[in-house]
C-alpha cells in the first residue's frame, strides 16, 4: 500500500540576486516594497544550491532534506522510481532587467561525463571555472507574464549574413563571407568559435563597432527594426563583449503574455528582457557563450552546442476543461499549466506539484484544513508545475 501524500504547505523561497535582474518585478509579484537591488530569480523547489524551506511539524527545513528523508511520501513512488529521491523539476520566477548570457545546457550524457570529470579533477563546485554543477540535463520552459524578448536557436546562416551586412561594418566582412559560403553547421561553428576564441582582438573590435551600428539600425524603420533593437539593448548591457556576435546568429523571438518557449539541450539561447514563470529539470548546468563576465570555455561549449539552424520552439496553451491551460513540453521531468480559478477545482495528481498564485488569492481545501494563498505565495498558484503523468 502506498504511503499517504503530505498535505500542502507554504514554501519559503530564495531570491537569486544576479546583476541582470529586475529591481522591481519579483518584489511586485510577491507584494513587497523593492529594496533597490536586482532580483533575478525566485527559486521554488529542492535544488541544493537554493532549496525552498517548508514546515512538516518540526519547524522550517530545506525541502531537499525533507525529500531525502522520506522520498516515497514526499514525491511519490512513481517519481521516485523514475528520478530517484529528488524533486525532478525546479520552478522559478525569472525577471530580466538586462540581458542574460548567451548560453546552452548539456544533454544528460554530457552532464554526467562533464560532472564526473570535474569531480575527478577536484574542481570545487563554487569555483568560477567550474561548468558542471550536477549530473543532470536542463530542458526548460518559460511562460511570459509580460512582453518578453529572447534569443533561441541558430538562424539560417544566409539570413544572419544579410542581417549583419545591412549594418555595413568592415569588421564583420570575414564572418559574413563564411556565413554565405560555408555549409550551415560549419559556418555557424566557425563564426561562433572565432568570435569567442583566443583571438579576442577581432571579437572585441567587432563588438565595439556593433554597439553604435545596432543603435542606428534600431532607430531606422524597417522589417528588422525590432530585432535590431533587441540586439542593441544587449550590446548596451555588455559593451565590448564579443558575445554580441554569437547573439546575432540566434533567432529573436518576442513572447506576448501567456505565450511559452521551450528550450531543449544543446540549443543556444538568451533571455533579454521581461518576466516569466520558468520550469526546468532540476539542474544548474550552464555553458556560457558570451554577454557575461563569467567563465567562457569555448572548447567545452563547441562540444555541446547543436549547430543546426532551427526556429524557436513555441509551445501553445491547450485547454482541457476551460479552467486549466496546459503547456505540453517534451520533457519527462515537468509539466506546466495555468489555472483560472473562478469555481472549485480538484487537483488530482499522484506526484508533487508546486502552485504559484500570480493574481488575486485562492483557498486550498485539504485533509489538514484550509490554506490560503495570496499573490506571490507558493504551497508545496495558479500556474502549477509537476512531473507529467
Amino acid at each position: 500500500m502506498s504511503q499517504p501524500q503530505p498535505t500542502a504547505g507554504l514554501l519559503t523561497n530564495q531570491i537569486r540576486r544576479y546583476a541582470w535582474g529586475s529591481r522591481t518585478a519579483i518584489a511586485q509579484l510577491t507584494d513587497r516594497a523593492p529594496d533597490g537591488l536586482p532580483e533575478a530569480e525566485l527559486w521554488m523547489g529542492a535544488h541544493p544550491a537554493a532549496p525552498s524551506r517548508t514546515d512538516r511539524g518540526n519547524g522550517p527545513e530545506p525541502l531537499d532534506d525533507i525529500i531525502a528523508r522520506d522520498p516515497a511520501r514526499e514525491v511519490g513512488e512513481r517519481v521516485t522510481t523514475g528520478f530517484g529521491a529528488r524533486l525532478p523539476f525546479l520552478l522559478k520566477i525569472l525577471a530580466a532587467g538586462h540581458a542574460l548570457s548567451v548560453q546552452v545546457h548539456p544533454t544528460t550524457a554530457q552532464a554526467q561525463a562533464g560532472f564526473a570529470a570535474e569531480e575527478t579533477a577536484g574542481i570545487p563546485i563554487e569555483a568560477p571555472h567550474r561548468i558542471y554543477k550536477d549530473p543532470h540535463h536542463k530542458p526548460e520552459l518559460l511562460r511570459a507574464l509580460d512582453e518578453f524578448d529572447a534569443l533561441c536557436g541558430f538562424r539560417e546562416p544566409a539570413a544572419s549574413a544579410d542581417l549583419l551586412a545591412a549594418l555595413r561594418l568592415p569588421e564583420l566582412g570575414h564572418w559574413i563571407r563564411i556565413l554565405r559560403t560555408a555549409g550551415s553547421q560549419t559556418a555557424l561553428r566557425t563564426v561562433l568559435t572565432e568570435a569567442l576564441g583566443p583571438d579576442r582582438q577581432r571579437g572585441t573590435a567587432a563588438a565595439l563597432a556593433l554597439a553604435p551600428a545596432l543603435e542606428r539600425a534600431a532607430r531606422t524603420p524597417g522589417p528588422h527594426t525590432r530585432t535590431y533593437a533587441a540586439y542593441a539593448a544587449a550590446a548596451r548591457d555588455y559593451p565590448a563583449d564579443p558575445g554580441i556576435v554569437a547573439a546575432l546568429l540566434l533567432n529573436h523571438v518576442r513572447l506576448e503574455p501567456g505565450e511559452a518557449l521551450y528550450l531543449d539541450a544543446r540549443v543556444p539561447h538568451a533571455y533579454l528582457r521581461g518576466t516569466g514563470v520558468e520550469v526546468m529539470a532540476n539542474s544548474d548546468n550552464v555553458l556560457r557563450c558570451g554577454l557575461t563576465p563569467k567563465h567562457v570555455d569555448v572548447d567545452a561549449l563547441a562540444a555541446v552546442v547543436d549547430f543546426r539552424p532551427a526556429p524557436p520552439t513555441l509551445v501553445p496553451a491547450t485547454a482541457s476543461d476551460g479552467i486549466e491551460r496546459h503547456y505540453r513540453a517534451p520533457a519527462a521531468e515537468f509539466a506546466l499549466s495555468r489555472l483560472d480559478v473562478a469555481k472549485p477545482v480538484t487537483l488530482d495528481d499522484d506526484g508533487p506539484q508546486i502552485l504559484l498564485c500570480t493574481e488575486g488569492s485562492v483557498v486550498l481545501h485539504q485533509a489538514g484544513g484550509l490554506l490560503t494563498l495570496g499573490r506571490g505565495e507558493r504551497p508545496s498558484s495558479r500556474p502549477r508545475a509537476r512531473p507529467p503523468r
